[in-house]
């Protein structure tokens, strides 16, 4: 499918398409391309179809602790790997 962008910039998707992906979509720029992709109305609910039950019953809130307590373990990790490196 080809299609242009009108004076303003915008891309007018077909309405089939619309029905099939939905109305919100991330614009994604990579080296040689841009590409499209549709952006679930609940994004949590999107990921845990994608990939089952990874994250059991957790609460969007308890998912990004977990996150931020990942990071942290990793940023200090790094940090203690370059400290032992550099000598200190």
């Amino acid at each position: 499918m080809s299609k242009s962008t009108d004076d303003r910039g915008r891309i007018y998707l077909p309405k089939d398409v619309r029905e099939r992906f939905g109305d919100r979509y991330r614009i994604v720029e990579l080296p040689s391309h841009v590409a499209l992709f549709p952006v679930d109305e609940d994004p949590l609910a999107g990921l845990r179809a994608a990939v089952g039950d990874a994250f059991g019953e957790k609460t969007t809130d308890e998912l990004k602790e977990d996150a931020r307590k990942a990071i942290h373990r990793e940023v200090q990790s790094e940090a203690e790997h370059r400290s032992q490196n550099r000598g200190d």
